[in-house]
């Protein structure tokens, strides 16, 4: 036996220990993200005057016209967050909301008073920087076992059984 040998047994089974979080860290980041675009979307559903305005003379929208885009966004943050949350289309849906993200921050310059490039890497819009690379992880990763995705796969791989 070598000398490193128990240190590095004991590390592989904490390696293999920190895996099996896996599926809630998942979940966990499905729903922050989720609850989030959620909450944005009831804001704007419950005053849809306020929203009226805010995309009128605030947000700007690339492409579209604000009425357009108050609608789109208000739905968009009503309904994409059910999918990531339970974990249906996971990965299509994250990368949607990834997009999505992107165009928030674009659109509102309110969210980068110091310049777009030092917004990157400084304090500025720090929500939507997290919310962006939770998204990746999910992108990256799936949705885990605890989603309806995970579900339909394991239905998929006991039916081809």
């Amino acid at each position: 036996m070598r000398p490193l040998d128990p240190i590095l047994s004991a590390y592989d089974r904490l390696v293999r220990s920190a895996g099996r979080i896996e599926p809630i860290a998942l979940l966990l980041l499905r729903w922050w993200v989720a609850m989030a675009f959620w909450k944005a979307g009831v804001v704007k559903i419950e005053d849809p005057s306020g929203t009226a305005y805010l995309f009128n003379n605030e947000y700007h929208v690339p492409l579209l016209s604000p009425d357009v885009a108050a609608f789109l966004g208000t739905w968009i943050e009503l309904i994409t967050p059910w999918f990531l949350g339970l974990g249906l289309f996971t990965r299509l849906t994250a990368a949607f909301l990834f997009v999505y993200n992107i165009i928030a921050v674009i659109s509102y310059p309110d969210l980068w008073p110091h310049g777009f490039w030092h917004g990157l890497v400084g304090d500025d819009f720090n929500d939507h920087k997290i919310w962006g690379m939770m998204l990746l992880v999910v992108i990256a990763r799936g949705a885990g076992v605890l989603s309806i995705d995970g579900i339909l796969n394991w239905w998929r791989s006991k039916a081809g059984q």
